[in-house]
């Protein structure tokens, strides 16, 4: 089952594309543009930078995965362990349908975990300002770290999910899988900006990327009954 999670956390991340362009679209282009006027007038040049505030990112996703893994092995230790997995992976699949309709945009209540995420937010935000303006990748590498806490109901629709894989290992490496689904769709963004923001506007793109996720969700819902 692992196998298959970590498959369908690629595509959830692959196919969020379409969000992460809205979502991250600004800070995207407010990092290229700060950068130094020879670095971004060659891709050569301004790919080692874009590389470095992703994989910061992906690493704070990963962190984040193994907390929510610990939290959710946590639980597993004061519940029944049938009882604790099934209501783990029941919450999972129910943020999975919510996340499928936020995508599709035919239902946002995902907004309001963001508005929750927002409160760390403020603490956390800060933090990244203090490696602007973005000269060397290790200083791109940090502001991806702190990119990695924006919030985003996407982000945090795939965590719930990390809390039932079973530890935090299992928690960090569905996180990281997840990150790196993401990978294609950001970092075209932020070499390719135009190209990536016409594409997210095609409606038809971001309904059929929920619809399959809503799949996603209901085959974790059927798996729960079946088994």
């Amino acid at each position: 089952m692992m196998t298959g999670s970590l498959l369908t956390a690629w595509l959830v991340g692959l196919l969020g594309g379409v969000h992460c362009v809205g979502m991250c679209g600004g800070i995207v282009a407010t990092l290229t543009a700060g950068l130094p006027r020879e670095q971004r007038r060659q891709v050569s040049r301004q790919l080692p930078f874009q590389l470095a505030y992703n994989s910061g990112r992906i690493l704070s996703y990963t962190l984040a995965g193994a907390l929510m893994g610990t939290l959710g092995a946590i639980a597993l230790e004061f519940l029944p362990l049938h009882l604790a997995q099934r209501a783990l992976y029941l919450i999972a699949a129910g943020f999975m349908l919510a996340l499928g309709f936020y995508l599709g945009g035919w239902w946002q209540g995902l907004t309001r975990v963001e508005r929750l995420g927002a409160l760390l937010w403020r603490w956390v935000e800060p933090l990244g300002r203090r490696f602007l303006p973005v000269r060397h990748w290790w200083q791109a590498l940090a502001v991806g770290l702190v990119w990695g806490w924006l919030p985003c109901g996407l982000v945090y629709s795939v965590l719930i999910w990390s809390a039932s894989a079973g530890g935090p290992l299992q928690g960090a490496l569905l996180m990281l899988v997840f990150g790196l689904g993401t990978l294609p769709n950001l970092l075209g963004l932020g070499l390719l900006a135009g190209a990536a923001a016409r594409l997210s506007e095609q409606g038809w793109l971001r309904q059929l990327a929920g619809l399959m996720v809503i799949g996603f969700g209901l085959y974790a819902l059927w798996q729960l009954v079946v088994l």
